[in-house]
């Protein structure tokens, strides 16, 4: 007797999602000039590089310590584990203590956590550098745009034009609230984050004070996407930071269905982290 399974047919899903982007399409007014359209059919954003870029000028993010280079899957130099850089100086005692004690596994020949390898989400600016092989999408609508890594399909809601909540309630995403400018860019910006996921994949942790900007630019005609991010939490950094991430468009066809929970396993028997559970349904 074949398998009852509940998931649609490849040719199904893909119907399902072409009747998702039909809703979140643009309307004609806001194809206009001043609204950059940040999606194209069977086209998504792939990540340059999972480790934030410095930026122009001022405080940087936490990158690799110069005894410990890091280099990732991609780069055709044997792969390796982050060993974070504890001298940088936006970092909080407390931070840096944490820090220390994560550098130390690594150095200990531990795997260390990788929220997109153990299916949890990665909170606002991780999400800039959760997958280097999985795109992300944008499904842009006159009230929210949807921001979406097809990893694990990791969904973000902008709500546009709309001031954020006085209280908003602390989830992993946050509240984001968004507006466009200068014909080119999509602003973002995030508050009432919880104080349970990273800002970066060296797993520097914050508090629930994290406020995130980021800047979502068309650059080279549209081949590329540069978003500039603006980071502030005076209970973990001893000043505001920034950072720079860069995706390169890419033709993909079909969105591929990625479930990470149903797929994920010990290969290697290291030890991992436990994989997210809901004590309740959502619905």
């Amino acid at each position: 007797m074949s398998k009852v399974s509940d998931t649609p047919p490849r040719r199904l899903r893909a119907c399902l999602v072409c009747a998702g982007a039909a809703l979140f399409a643009p309307s004609a007014a806001a194809q206009s000039a001043a609204i950059p359209i940040l999606s194209a059919p069977g086209s998504g954003w792939l990540e340059i590089g999972d480790d934030f870029l410095p930026p122009p000028s001022g405080p940087g993010p936490v990158t690799a310590d110069p005894a410990h280079p890091y280099y990732s899957n991609i780069s055709g130099l044997q792969p390796t584990f982050r060993v974070a850089d504890l001298t940088n100086p936006i970092l909080q005692p407390w931070v840096i203590e944490r820090l220390t004690k994560t550098n130390e596994r690594v150095l200990a020949g531990k795997v260390p956590f990788q929220a997109h390898e153990r299916c949890w989400p990665t909170g606002v600016p991780g999400f800039e550098v959760f997958s280097l092989i999985r795109p992300i999408y944008f499904l842009q609508g006159p009230k929210e745009v949807l921001i979406i890594n097809e990893g694990d399909f990791q969904v973000r809601h902008v709500y546009l034009n709309v001031p954020h909540s006085k209280n908003p309630k602390l989830s992993w995403y946050g509240e984001s609230v968004g507006h466009y400018e200068n014909g080119d860019t999509l602003v973002v910006d995030t508050i009432g984050m919880n104080d349970k996921s990273f800002v970066d994949n060296y797993l520097t942790p914050h508090t629930i004070r994290l406020h995130t900007v980021e800047r979502f630019k068309l650059t080279e005609g549209g081949n590329k996407l540069q978003v500039g991010i603006t980071v502030e939490d005076p209970g973990a950094f001893t000043t505001a930071w920034s950072a720079v991430q860069v995706y390169r468009l890419q033709h993909r066809g079909d969105w591929d269905e990625d479930i990470c929970a149903e797929n994920n396993d010990s290969y290697f028997n290291y030890e991992m982290a436990p994989m997210p559970r809901a004590n309740k349904p959502d619905f």
